[in-house]
């Protein structure tokens, strides 16, 4: 875990690590461990997504191993279970302004609008001070994924809530005097008031589709989005069809 640490990884990733490994550990000596020892224990989960989790960190905790103690990695032909590639849900603009039009208060339109026109992690979201805020630039400064600073842009909609809400409240640290787990529970109360998803990963998949259909390259949305890859944002977008590609389609003739 110290080396996971080191390596800045977030502290939801090193509780992922911590159980998946713990519970490997529990139930195969890694020290005596061989390639059907690991897949028979892998074999135990009928999903796939948690199968390929332990395989990922049996794999990662294998090669720490074999690096730091010179314990052989029998890993080393082990196939990663093979994934489904399931259409990730993500909302309308129209299902978005619904959301709005529900919200309770001015703080809590404010957290909707920014979410889904930045693109924001929750994390990043949660900790945003006033002084994050480039209102000419329609920026704000966040603290991502291994402590690397970046910036995300916002819209009109944003600066609107955002700017009213902050003319009502007088908060101290983040500007919307409550913290990530608050955040989560606006929004589980939001889903259950109009029965749309509403969570952190949704509004960022809708971030990735909306520009998407709004003729944005990947690319743009990658910066945009400070996502590391582009392999990530075509998984946020599959749900971008042919028929949506249509729209923008110009004959090279």
């Amino acid at each position: 875990m110290q080396s996971r640490r080191a390596k800045q990884v977030s502290d939801t990733t090193i509780r992922f690590y911590s159980v998946k490994l713990g519970r490997f550990i529990a139930e195969v000596d890694p020290c005596k461990a061989n390639q059907s020892d690991i897949e028979r224990f892998l074999l135990q989960f009928s999903n796939a997504g948690n199968r390929h989790g332990y395989y990922q960190v049996i794999k990662t905790f294998f090669a720490w191993l074999e690096t730091t103690h010179d314990i052989p990695d029998p890993t080393g032909k082990l196939e990663a279970p093979r994934l489904g590639k399931p259409m990730l849900p993500c909302l309308s603009s129209d299902q978005v302004l619904q959301l709005i039009d529900s919200a309770n208060c001015l703080r809590d339109k404010a957290i909707i609008a920014l979410f889904t026109e930045s693109g924001l992690r929750l994390s990043e979201l949660a900790n945003i001070k006033v002084t994050d805020i480039n209102w000419e630039n329609r920026t704000v400064q966040v603290v991502g994924k291994g402590n690397k600073e970046a910036l995300a842009p916002f819209g009109d909609l944003s600066r609107t809530y955002v700017q009213q809400w902050l003319d009502t409240c007088s908060c101290n640290g983040n500007i919307w005097g409550i913290n990530a787990n608050g955040i989560k529970t606006v929004l589980q109360r939001l889903e259950a008031k109009t029965g749309i998803t509403c969570n952190p990963h949704t509004f960022r998949r809708t971030f990735a589709v909306l520009l998407r259909k709004a003729g944005i390259d990947t690319m743009t949305i990658k910066e945009l989005g400070r996502w590391e890859s582009l392999e990530m944002v075509q998984r946020y977008t599959r749900s971008f069809s042919f028929q949506d590609s249509m729209k923008f389609y110009k004959s090279p003739l």
